[in-house]
C-alpha cells in the first residue's frame, strides 16, 4: 500500500458564468467541485493506474468532508487526521470568453493535540506501507520539521519515502535522507539547480524541457523523450510515476522510462458536466512513450552503478 500525505488540502470550487462583473451580481450557470493538493493528485493518478493507495494528512469541516466524497466518487481510499477548523477552498470564477478569476482562502489552523493525532495515525499506516510519499505546502500552524520526522518514522519502519516539497519543509526533510527528494523549483525549470541541502545525500530528481534528470552521490542520469511532440505535461504525474520504482526497488531506467511516460500520458480532460476540469490517463500514449524515451548514466567521481548495463544510447542534442 502506497500512503500520500496531503497536510495542506483544498477544496476546488469551480462557478461558471456568462460574464463577471465587479461590483455587480453575476448568475452562476454551473458550479463544480474537485480537490486540490500535489498529494492528492499523486493518490489519484496512482489509483488510476491500478496500485493501492490511501491518501493520508488533514480535513476539516464541510469542506473537508466534500474533499472526501470528491476522492470517494475516484475511487480513492482515505484516512484522513480531522481538524476543528474548515479546510481551505480556492474559488475558480469563469467567464464564457475562458477568463478566470481564482481566490484563495488561508490554510486552517492546526493545533497541538490535533498534530499529535496527525502523527499517531501516520505512525499507524507504515504498518502496511510500502512507500509514503510526503507532498506539498504546510499549513503556518504546522512546524517545518514535520516532513523531516515524518520519513524519520518511516525509516524506522523501513518504508522508503519520496519527498515533494519546497523551502523550509524540503530542507528538513531532506535532512533525513529519503529514497527521493523532488524540490519544488517551479514546474518545468529546466537546468534548475537543485537546493544544496537536498543534494547532499539523497537522489534528487528535476524536470527537464524533454524529461526528467536524477543526480546520484555516483553521477546523472538523464531520461528523455527522442520523439516529436509534446514533453511531461504534468508536474504530480512525474511525482507518481516514480513511486511505485522505488516502493518495488526497479533500477533507475525503468523508473525514469515510467515516470516520463506517465507525465505524459495524464492530460486534462474537457470539463464534465459538474463542471469540474479532471484529468485522464491516456493508455497508448503512456505505452508510446514508454518505448520512446532515452536514458542514459553520466557517471561522476566513482563507478557506474550495476544497472548501468540496461541504459539506451542518447539519440539526438545533448
Amino acid at each position: 500500500m502506497i500512503v500520500t500525505v496531503t497536510l495542506n488540502p483544498a477544496l476546488v470550487v469551480r462557478y461558471d458564468a456568462a460574464a463577471v462583473e465587479l461590483g455587480a451580481d453575476n448568475p452562476v450557470i454551473r458550479v463544480g467541485y474537485a480537490v486540490g493538493g500535489r498529494g492528492l493528485a499523486v493518490a489519484r493518478l496512482l489509483h488510476t493506474f491500478g496500485h493501492e493507495v490511501v491518501a493520508a494528512g488533514l480535513v476539516g469541516g464541510g469542506a473537508g468532508e466534500l474533499i472526501r466524497n470528491e476522492l470517494a466518487r475516484a475511487g480513492v481510499a482515505t484516512q484522513f487526521t480531522p481538524i476543528a477548523a474548515e479546510s481551505r477552498r480556492v474559488v475558480l470564477v469563469c467567464d464564457s470568453a475562458g477568463r478566470v478569476t481564482s481566490l484563495a482562502e488561508p490554510a486552517p489552523y492546526v493545533t497541538t493535540e490535533e498534530l499529535g493525532r496527525l502523527a499517531a495515525d501516520y505512525r499507524g499506516l507504515l504498518d502496511d506501507a510500502t512507500a509514503v510519499v510526503l507532498s506539498g505546502s504546510l499549513p503556518d500552524s504546522l512546524p517545518a520539521e514535520i516532513y523531516g520526522s515524518f520519513a524519520s518514522y518511516a525509516a524506522d519502519a523501513r518504508v522508503p519515502v519520496v519527498l515533494d516539497a519546497a523551502g523550509a519543509a524540503l530542507r528538513h526533510g531532506a535532512a533525513r535522507h529519503p529514497a527521493l527528494v523532488i524540490p519544488d523549483l517551479g514546474w518545468q525549470q529546466a537546468k534548475a539547480p537543485a537546493e544544496p541541502a537536498a543534494a547532499a545525500a539523497s537522489p534528487v530528481a528535476s524536470a527537464t524541457e524533454r524529461g526528467v534528470r536524477v543526480q546520484t552521490t555516483d553521477g546523472e542520469w538523464r531520461a528523455e523523450l527522442r520523439s516529436a511532440g509534446p514533453g511531461p505535461a504534468s508536474r504530480d504525474a512525474l511525482v507518481a510515476g516514480f513511486v511505485p520504482g522505488i516502493a518495488l526497488a526497479w533500477s533507475w531506467p525503468d523508473m525514469l522510462r515510467h515516470a516520463v511516460a506517465i507525465a505524459v500520458a495524464w492530460q486534462p480532460a474537457s470539463a464534465g458536466p459538474s463542471g469540474a476540469r479532471d484529468h485522464d490517463l491516456d493508455i497508448p500514449a503512456y505505452e508510446a512513450a514508454l518505448t520512446a524515451v532515452d536514458v542514459r548514466w553520466l557517471p561522476g567521481p566513482r563507478s557506474a552503478p550495476a544497472d548501468a548495463a540496461d541504459v539506451e544510447p542518447v539519440r539526438g542534442s545533448r
